[in-house]
């Protein structure tokens, strides 16, 4: 309208660097982070903040330069998500459980100048850089960091290479007085993470300040945090950033509580002790919270909000969690839409419900959160979505603020992902009459037996459910016959035993025979850091079974 005008009184790119900015004079004095012995004011973490942002510029790094990190769920790995992009940078988290040769190939993809690396992972970043040496690639500069406190290296037990940096020491001759440097344009990258690699190599996807942003007050509000929440450390900063919620967790003036490894004892430790309110992980978090030992696990004193993504938890779990206090969110997203892009919103009325059937419900990865546009399932050929009368299959798409600017110098890749106009999952899934969508698998996973389809993820929940199981997952074993057959991988409770007709037989009890295993194997499952089962080694293992007779079950 005329009289209307755009300028800086009434446009500022969004950034959540200004959560951190506010919760240091709203929240001064409050927590920020707790780790062990150590504790943090929100006042000191932002000082922090800003002189590593200083010292980072003051290393000849500009902006637009990735700057990478290999570390765990520590102080550090907090404080870098607000210093990195503060001096201008873009933060690459690298996975920590990455060999020297994937670091190596990270490294040299994003072209980082500087890589923070925690001190027991510094072997790993020794063997990436020496790999890198051997082909002629600029190496970055390494900067350790050391046990939180710990102010030099305990040189009996560490040796860094020649010209490392220490951590503390950047913090010690950062300047309070650094100007931040904040992004021209909102969309400009803040951070870049590599998918987890569950079904092919990892691709590096761009995030930008505006979606950074948008994500993190849209967790904020999907997790039903008021003000001050007190947050354990369980999902791996470095993966899609911890779901936005460092920046979230600033947004309310909470407190961090980190935790460098994730153990069941670590965990009801800390809630008892840190008077914990939220908390987060993959399904694999929540089977190691039930199954840990009667030492360790106790009714909570409270209840602690737990949110959930990958493949949803079976009926089992949740049951077993909201006996121990935990109240159990689901969500749903990506790494291409910054992490949750979806929520089960409950409804009142879902109360009254049988507990299955509410298990059931609380399984579906519903709509969209306040940060996502839309979720549709269509079909991938046409584009049109499919009847919402929750049994046509079709894939999840996605469209809206929270999704990624891109792949890293993969625009092919990019342009295919966003065929259409929507981001393509790859994974396929339901529409129910009420709007709320259920992922029925990913679209690798299916398997179509003798012309039907069999989604693993309904297979898996049912073999979940036999009371000698810790965890299953499901598979297409080739076959000749029937083109191929469910091919189940079980790892049993400890002190636990049942043979592989046992719980063939069980399935075969509660669901269609068609979708009943013919072949399972006892194994330990491959994981990737943030719990997801890696389906295509899986494959890989079934298909070098070869094929399977019409009648045969195998016994393995």
């Amino acid at each position: 309208m005329e009289g209307s005008i755009r300028c800086s009184a009434n446009y500022v790119p969004l950034t959540p660097i200004s959560f951190l900015e506010r919760s240091a004079v709203v929240y001064r004095d409050s927590t920020s982070v707790v780790f062990g012995d150590v504790t943090y004011t929100w006042s000191l973490t932002h000082q922090r903040c800003l002189r590593l942002a200083s010292s980072i510029a003051n290393l000849a790094i500009s902006p637009g330069h990735v700057v990478a990190v290999l570390a765990p769920n520590i102080p550090a790995m907090y404080e870098l998500h607000f210093g990195v992009p503060m001096s201008g940078a873009i933060l690459c988290t690298l996975n920590t459980r990455h060999d020297s040769a994937m670091v190596a190939l990270l490294l040299k993809h994003s072209e980082a100048k500087l890589l923070f690396v925690d001190y027991q992972l510094l072997d790993i970043a020794r063997g990436a850089l020496q790999i890198m040496a051997k082909s002629n690639t600029k190496l970055p500069l390494l900067v350790l960091i050391l046990e939180c406190g710990q102010a030099s290296p305990d040189t009996a037990n560490i040796s860094p290479p020649p010209g490392t940096l220490i951590y503390e020491d950047l913090i010690a001759k950062g300047s309070l007085e650094f100007e931040v440097r904040r992004p021209k344009n909102e969309c400009d990258p803040i951070s870049l993470n590599y998918t987890s690699g569950t079904t092919s190599s990892p691709k590096g996807v761009i995030y930008s300040h505006r979606g950074a942003y948008l994500n993190s007050l849209a967790t904020v509000l999907l997790n039903e945090m008021g003000s001050m929440p007190v947050y354990l450390w369980c999902v791996p900063m470095f993966h899609c950033n911890g779901w936005c919620l460092p920046w979230g967790i600033a947004a309310q003036g909470g407190t961090n509580v980190c935790l460098r490894n994730v153990t069941a004892k670590g965990i009801f430790d800390s809630i008892f002790r840190y008077k914990v309110t939220h908390t987060g992980g993959a399904p694999t978090v929540l089977n190691m919270i039930i199954n840990s030992s009667s030492e360790v696990r106790k009714p909570l004193p409270r209840k602690v909000a737990v949110m959930t993504g990958a493949a949803p938890p079976p009926p089992d779990v949740l049951f077993r969690m909201e006996e121990l206090g935990f109240i159990v969110t689901h969500s749903y997203g990506l790494t291409e839409t910054y992490g949750p892009g979806t929520i089960c919103s409950w409804k009142p009325e879902w109360d009254s419900l049988p507990r299955d059937i509410q298990a059931k419900m609380k399984a579906r990865q519903g709509v969209t959160h306040l940060g996502m546009e839309e979720i549709d399932i269509k079909d991938p050929v046409t584009m049109k979505s499919v009847p919402a009368d929750g049994k046509t299959m079709g894939e999840v798409m996605f469209r809206g603020n929270t999704v990624m600017n891109g792949y890293l110098k993969d625009l092919k890749a990019t342009q295919d992902t966003f065929k259409g106009g929507w981001l393509r999952s790859g994974d396929l899934g339901v529409k129910h009459p009420d709007g709320y969508i259920e992922l029925k698998d990913r679209s690798k996973d299916i398997i179509i037996s003798g012309g039907e389809n069999i989604s693993t993820i309904e297979l898996e929940g049912v073999i979940y459910s036999h009371p000698a199981v810790l965890e299953a997952a499901v598979v297409g074993r080739p076959d000749d016959y029937w083109g191929e057959t469910p091919c189940a991988f079980v790892k049993l409770k400890e002190g636990k035993s049942a043979t592989a007709e046992e719980i063939i037989q069980f399935c075969r009890n509660r669901l269609p025979h068609y979708m009943a295993p013919r072949t399972l194997v006892f194994s330990e499952l491959p994981k990737t850091s943030t719990g997801k089962t890696q389906k295509f080694i899986l494959r890989e293992k079934a298909k070098a079974m070869g094929s399977l007779s019409k009648n045969k079950i195998s016994r393995l």
